[in-house]
Formats: structure tokens, sequence, C-alpha cells
């Protein structure tokens, strides 16, 4: 469930990115080069970076790894409702763009460039996650201690029936 917890989080932030380009694509002005580069070209820099960075970086994969762990441990991301409450932060994060990308069309013509990245960033590091936890349950020292978690009564990692 933890795994399916991350996939969809990155899921979720990666088609609300992709609708928010979208949307800044029709509403704003522009030559097509000159949005390409800042929906895509830009801001994949920062995911890129955000993606590499904890998985390259020993420190910042053990960081990253705990905290996944705890996570995992409290029970957070095993139940249908901490999922939707991954889901609803990102949602409303893509709200900041949209309500950016509106208020750009609609006012100044300034292009939301810093929304754009900063959103990347966030799905960079989704998708670090996600990875992690796949070295996570491949871990010969923390499996049984996963499995054991979900075969307990009432455990946060047994899902309570979601």
């Amino acid at each position: 469930m933890f795994r399916r917890m991350q996939d969809t989080a990155f899921a979720a932030g990666a088609l609300i990115y992709a609708a928010a380009a979208a949307h800044a694509w029709r509403e704003l002005p522009g030559a097509a080069i000159f949005k390409l580069k800042w929906t895509l070209l830009y801001p994949s820099l920062y995911f890129l970076a955000t993606l590499i960075a904890p998985l390259a970086t020993p420190p910042l994969r053990r960081m990253l790894r705990a905290h996944i762990w705890i996570s995992f441990r409290t029970g957070f991301g095993q139940s249908v409702i901490s999922v939707l409450a991954v889901v609803l932060v990102l949602a409303t994060a893509a709200g900041f763009i949209y309500a950016d990308t509106a208020s750009a069309a609609a006012h100044s013509g300034r292009f939301p460039e810093s929304a754009f990245s900063a959103y990347a960033a966030g799905v960079g590091i989704l998708l670090a996650q996600a990875l992690l936890v796949r070295q996570i349950e491949r871990d010969p020292t923390l499996r049984p201690m996963i499995e054991g978690a979900a075969t307990l009564p009432g455990s946060p990692a047994r899902g309570r029936g979601d």
C-alpha cells in the first residue's frame, strides 16, 4: 500500500502539472517557443535537480529514506484518507498556479515561471520518494518489518480496509 501511495502522489502531481501547463498554454500570450521554455524546459531543470540530488547524494538520500521510513512507521500513506490528503495538498498548490496564470493573463501578461518551476521541483521530489520506497521495500533488514506490520490486526500498514 505504501508504494501505491507514493506512486499515486507522483502521478497526481504530474497530471496536475500537465493540466496547469495546458491551461497556461491556452491562456497566456506569447509565442509557442516562449511558452515551451517556461512551462517545460526551464521547470524540467528543477524537476531533474530535485529528482537526482536525493538519489545521487548519500546524505540527502539517507535523510529522505529516514523521512519515508518514519512516514511508514506512523501509518501515513497507508489509508485512503492520508492518500487523499496528499492529493489535496497537490491540488491546492496547483490552484496557486492556476490563479497566478489567470492573474497574469488578465492583468500583467507576466508569465508565472516561478510557480511552474516550484511545482516541477515538488514533482521531482515525489518521484524520488517513489523510487526510494522501492529501495526500502527491497532492503533485507527492513522487509521483515514491513511484512510484519502489514499482518498485524489494526496496523496502519494493513490499510484497515482500503
